[in-house]
């Protein structure tokens, strides 16, 4: 789950969106009614025993707060998501579209097998299908207990509103972006030098980037206040099978809260602070969300590094775009956009959506055959890499951001979707395209490991960003 902002519906024609209360995804138009969900089918104790190990086992191991470095390299020399997608394919042949149940004692588990579902699924938030899902509680509450993705229906109107007023939620340009690109810039051509560049390096100057457009210029070189974060949501990858840290959490909220007090212009924080004077939201609350989602736009950021290092012909257009631009003004990049949203299809940095179901009280629509809170799993990387059922699963295809495919198609949900789609897609897409522009304008980067990403053969299911690395070199 590791992009998780406030994820809400396909609602407006054209903007683009992030995940799973976690940045981006290109929307669609509302549509005026929800299928119902279909019967729920029951898998044997093999079947269950085999989905259990990948992909729920995987995607555990992994980490679903913050990544395992390891567990990333393992995945990828595995496949591992390949073989999920695979093990998904074949429960659909043996059981059908429908839902399924898996055989797990103490904790209902059911696994949408059905793009109509995952729509049904998505647009069923917050009720019947809560974000608030007892994982993502037990794991967020280390670091936003207040957060709007695990707060209750009552709250989260007001939580919601202060989300979407800070991040302009509707605006592919940010109206703070100029000062925003400002850290862009000069973060992004301290990175772009001419040698190599690997993830560590590209981490800590994206981090520098993020805490000056979040918190402010006074946070540029505050590793302290993200490394607790990184910490705590260490912690919140064993949800609630490690022991929480009281002092930890107050420490980091304190160090939030000192931000909002001194709210810098130009920052989030700031808006943040007004907002939160006007609608009485705690504030500190909800900006450790847009911390944690950012971490995950910064791997989608590097992957398309690698990936545009690797297809000319995308390449070529990334060119075309950049070129004809003065990038020192705010502006939308769409191309690169497309981009940044293909990367996150074809790995997901949330690949498993998660939602329980809340029985609806009498007079409510009709049963669906759930039990009052089973825990619904979408694994997105099974209908973003389907080869059975999309032509383009497994190519490096912006185009299909671009043109309208991906918002005819619920298969198609990097960044989850529905009421809880979230609010700061615009902003993550504006950051991570005007990034690469500031990156790609003045030298090109060569990959040098990770070299299974030829154009002419179908990507892997998994990749190691950790390990990739880049020679660098002037135009």
């Amino acid at each position: 789950m590791p992009l998780v902002w406030d994820v809400s519906a396909r609602a407006q024609v054209g903007t683009m969106r992030i995940d799973e209360e976690g940045p981006m995804t290109d929307v669609q138009t509302q549509p005026t009614t929800r299928p119902a969900v279909r019967p729920v089918s029951r898998a044997s104790v093999l079947d269950t025993t085999r989905a259990l190990v990948n992909p729920l086992a995987a995607t555990v191991a992994i980490g679903v707060i913050q990544r395992r470095p390891w567990a990333v390299k393992l995945a990828a020399r595995l496949d591992a998501d390949r073989r999920g997608v695979r093990q998904l394919q074949r429960l659909r042949s043996r059981y059908g579209d429908g839902l399924l149940r898996l055989r797990v004692p103490f904790r209902p588990i059911t696994l949408v097998l059905s793009p109509d579902d995952v729509r049904t699924v998505l647009e069923g938030a917050p009720e019947p299908f809560t974000p608030a899902n007892q994982e993502k509680e037990a794991a967020l509450e280390r670091f936003e207990p207040g957060g709007v993705l695990i707060s209750s229906p009552g709250e989260r109107p007001g939580k919601r509103a202060l989300n979407e007023a800070v991040l302009d939620t509707a605006e592919p340009v940010h109206r703070h972006a100029d000062a925003m690109l400002a850290a862009i810039v000069e973060e992004g051509r301290s990175t772009a030098v001419t040698g190599s560049l690997d993830w560590d390096r590209f981490s800590s100057s994206w981090w520098r980037m993020v805490r000056r457009i979040v918190l402010g210029d006074a946070a540029r070189d505050d590793f302290e206040t993200t490394d607790l974060l990184s910490r705590l949501r260490r912690d919140g990858n064993w949800g609630p099978f490690h022991p929480s840290r009281p002092a930890a959490t107050a420490a980091f909220q304190r160090r939030i809260q000192e931000y909002v007090a001194r709210a810098e212009p130009g920052s989030l924080a700031a808006l943040a602070a007004a907002s939160a004077a006007r609608d009485g939201v705690a504030p500190e609350q909800q900006i450790p969300q847009w911390l944690f989602a950012f971490d995950a736009a910064g791997i989608a950021t590097y992957r398309v590094l690698a990936l545009l290092s690797t297809h000319p012909e995308q390449a070529r257009c990334a060119d075309e775009e950049i070129g004809g631009r003065d990038l020192s003004v705010p502006q939308d990049l769409p191309y690169l956009r497309a981009c940044v949203h293909e990367a996150v299809r074809l790995w997901p940095t949330t690949p498993a959506i998660l939602r329980d179901y809340v029985a609806p009280q009498p007079g409510g629509h009709a049963d669906s055959g759930l039990a009052d809170g089973e825990l619904v799993m979408i694994y997105a990387p099974f209908f973003h890499r389907d080869n059975q059922r999309l032509p383009y699963a497994d190519r490096f295809t912006p185009d299909i951001w671009l043109d309208g495919r991906a918002r005819e198609s619920w298969s198609l949900v990097p960044f989850s979707g529905g009421p809880a789609q979230c609010p700061g897609r615009n902003l993550v897409l504006y950051t991570t395209s005007s990034m690469l522009g500031v990156l790609l304008r003045e030298h090109r980067f060569e990959l040098t490991s990770c070299l299974g990403l030829d154009p002419r053969h179908r990507l892997p299911g998994s990749v190691d960003h950790v390990s990739m690395r880049f020679s660098v070199t002037h135009r």
